[in-house]
């Protein structure tokens, strides 16, 4: 049943045959160790950072405090915007709870409107010199008019609404006009932070604008 091997030189052989096959199967095992020990190595920080993303971008972003309108009057002076029409849009925003400092300068604001859609960047920090593809800072509490720095400070977004509608002119007496947001008119705001979160509010134009200068949005 069993084969004996009394030839000295034949046990020799097979020893070496065997430690030969043990060391091939321990160097196998070795690599494949050392190939999971780093594919999993390599997992957990993709996912670290998979988190680390996905909760910034649900937890860093903004909360629109208040917003108003300027309604635009004859009383202004402007000549080139209708009467009773909301000229800038005025959200004033936070850090929601849990998020980190948020540079707005980085950020962007998604208009769909009534007439048309836009994207719009930061730019100025005046209103006067917002147009229909940037935004203006202006700080409201705390010094830097583009970073929300703690839970505190507040800054205010203004947006040309009668610059980005820029569905063309009416005439007025005879005055070239251009329409701003009318009465009962909506338009959604999507703001997006540098940090891939977004926050959407909802302006929505009162039915009558008669005799205001400024209005709740």
């Amino acid at each position: 049943m069993f084969e004996f091997i009394n030839d000295p030189e034949e046990r020799g052989q097979v020893g070496i045959g065997t430690l030969i096959v043990f060391i091939a199967m321990v160097l196998v095992a070795a690599i494949a160790a050392g190939v999971l020990i780093n594919t999993a190595g390599f997992l957990q920080t993709k996912s670290e950072a998979t988190g680390q993303e996905a909760s910034s971008q649900v937890s860093n972003r903004v909360t629109v405090v208040s917003a108003y309108g300027d309604v635009s009057t004859a009383d202004e002076g402007n000549d080139s915007v209708t009467n009773g029409t909301v000229h800038y849009v005025n959200l004033t925003v936070m850090r929601s709870a849990g998020s980190a400092n948020i540079n707005l300068s980085r950020a962007t604001i998604e208009w769909i409107g009534p007439v048309n859609a836009v994207t719009l960047t930061n730019g100025p920090n005046v209103a006067a010199d917002t147009n229909d593809t940037q935004f203006a800072t202006v700080a409201v509490k705390g010094d830097d008019p583009q970073v929300l720095t703690d839970q505190d400070s507040r800054i205010k977004l203004v947006l040309n609404a009668t610059s980005i509608r820029n569905d063309g002119p009416t005439f007025d007496g005879g005055v070239t006009k251009y329409d701003g947001l009318r009465e009962g008119e909506n338009v959604k705001l999507t703001i997006t932070t540098q940090y891939g979160a977004t926050t959407s509010y909802w302006v929505s134009v009162p039915e009558s604008l008669q005799g205001k200068q400024a209005v709740t949005l």
